[in-house]
């Protein structure tokens, strides 16, 4: 069986354009349903956060599942992850990346994270990100600047769903806008449909209803 890292965001607001802090984190859903896919095939999840901070679930991804708190609680390793600048990626088969706000305000610009991810692209290790998650690709850069994952196609959270979700008139910077900005192919499907995006060992899920459609993708890249 095989060995996936998970790399989650330890912020625990994200700033807004006023200046304002929203609460947020992970989203469980986003966390969840992929970590339940993994083990239950058998494979072994290690958890890393910037700094090795225990991560925390967005308040508002708890409120429509009563039974995702005690979830995530009893999640071995998760309420004490590795420090992300102590991993070493050939340790692992595969690379998980959940969304959540929380991306948004570390993990976008976190040099350890975008080193990983550069490397996890450059060498073809099978690589997932879903919604706010692929926000940590800005962090991955070439030695002239570029983004690693220029060029390439992805699934992320929209602006249509910022807008709709309410905080996109507040936000500093939109997720889909940017990476297009700055050359990453997003395809893009209706706001909250199932979409999933695959390009060679790079899986992408436009938000938290593509958790599922991400982890089995990611499943089949390591042959289970």
């Amino acid at each position: 069986m095989s060995t996936v890292l998970f790399v989650v965001t330890g912020a625990r607001s994200w700033t807004l354009s006023d200046g304002t802090s929203h609460p947020t984190g992970y989203w469980a859903e986003e966390l969840l349903t992929p970590y339940r896919l993994l083990t239950d095939a058998g494979h072994d999840v290690v958890f890393a956060t910037p700094g090795g901070v225990a991560p925390v679930a967005d308040e508002g991804s708890l409120a429509a599942d009563e039974d995702a708190r005690d979830a995530l609680a009893a999640i071995e390793g998760l309420q004490a992850p590795r420090r992300l600048d102590d991993i070493d990626l050939a340790a692992f088969d595969a690379v998980f990346y959940p969304g959540g706000h929380g991306p948004m305000e570390d993990l976008a610009s976190d040099p350890t994270s975008g080193a990983l991810l550069a490397e996890a692209l450059e060498t073809d290790k099978p690589l997932a990100l879903v919604c706010h998650g692929l926000a940590a690709l800005l962090a991955a850069r070439r030695e002239d600047g570029s983004l690693t994952a220029e060029g390439r196609k992805v699934a992320a959270f929209t602006d249509e769903e910022e807008r709709q979700g309410g905080l996109a008139d507040k936000a500093p910077w939109l997720l889909e806008s940017t990476l297009r900005a700055q050359g990453v192919r997003v395809e893009a499907a209706e706001p909250w449909a199932d979409h999933l995006v695959e390009d060679g060992a790079l899986v992408s899920g436009q938000n938290p209803q593509s958790s599922a459609s991400v982890a089995r993708a990611l499943l089949s890249r390591l042959g289970a």
